[in-house]
């Protein structure tokens, strides 16, 4: 096995690097682990990708990323229709793959980092659909708008704003994209009234995230490590059902994927998370008004 090939085995390793402190309420703390991820550039890298804990040029890194996509469910070709390091390589799934998006729909993503989904979004409802990515992180709305303007995506907008009190008009989306973002809010069940708020009648919910098939002990759930890498402040699936049923939403399906615990377990070796949680999807539909 090459290194690269080792690397992309061990998950993504240019995620977060964060002390461990008391847990408490950490929007701080995730906004400034993933603005250090935006800011942090390869020496020489023309495309602003991000520095990683493992050493390397830019063109290794995008191999990294690229291996590590596919392992999440991304074709090789849908890493080549969007700007070179908008792949940033933070995601725990593929929500394209069961958005079923149609021309002329209208797209949001909650956590759009450097808005690899939203490109893929865009090429599927064209030019008569549009797409808005929302991050908390200015550093992730700048390089995200950089990387649209230099791949020329005139129907994606990204906006600065929290998931929990989103920058978005009521009746706004026809889809709701997230990847591996909700796990980190400490308000779930406002992201889910949001996400509500701004569907249309009918509007969907396309969702992979991070979640837990059991309770997290303290040293887990409490580690801002952890919480930052998208592990610690993970739900239970019967709390998240929960949230969506209040919320208003029907047809829910959260479905765990099993496979998923073999690179949450390269995420933070020997610390036995991968008996907690996992990836899954995450479906619902915000029913029709008769």
């Amino acid at each position: 096995m090459s290194d690269i090939d080792e690397k992309a085995r061990q998950g993504s390793c240019c995620g977060p690097q964060v002390e461990r402190e008391p847990a408490g309420d950490h929007q701080d703390l995730i906004r400034n682990a993933y603005a250090r991820v935006a800011e942090n550039t390869w020496e020489g890298g023309a495309s602003g990708t991000e520095s990683a804990c493992c050493g390397g040029g830019a063109s290794e890194q995008e191999k990294i990323n690229t291996l590590f996509s596919t392992r999440l469910g991304y074709s090789e070709s849908d890493l080549l229709q969007v700007p070179e390091g908008a792949d940033m390589g933070l995601g725990c799934g593929n929500p394209n793959a069961i958005a079923a998006l149609r021309p002329g729909e209208v797209v949001v993503d909650l956590g759009a980092g450097g808005g690899f989904d939203c490109f893929l979004a865009a090429r599927e409802v064209g030019e008569a659909g549009r797409v808005i990515g929302v991050d908390m992180t200015p550093e992730m709305v700048s390089k995200a708008r950089n990387n649209a303007v230099r791949g020329d995506f005139a129907n994606v907008e990204f906006r600065l704003g929290e998931i929990e009190h989103l920058p978005v008009a009521d009746d706004t989306a026809d889809v709701i994209l997230s990847n591996c973002v909700i796990n980190l809010s400490n308000d779930k069940p406002g992201v889910f009234r949001e996400a509500w708020r701004i569907l249309k009648p009918g509007g969907r919910l396309a969702i992979s995230d991070v979640v837990a098939s059991v309770p997290l002990p303290p040293e887990l759930s409490e580690d801002t490590g952890l919480i930052a890498g998208c592990m610690g402040n993970a739900s239970l699936i019967e709390d998240l059902e929960r949230m969506m049923v209040d919320a208003g939403f029907r047809d829910i399906a959260i479905e765990p994927k099993d496979d998923s615990r073999e690179f949450i377990r390269d995420w933070a070796p020997g610390r036995g998370v991968d008996d907690y949680v996992v990836s899954a999807t995450i479906e619902a539909i915000k029913p029709t008004l008769d």
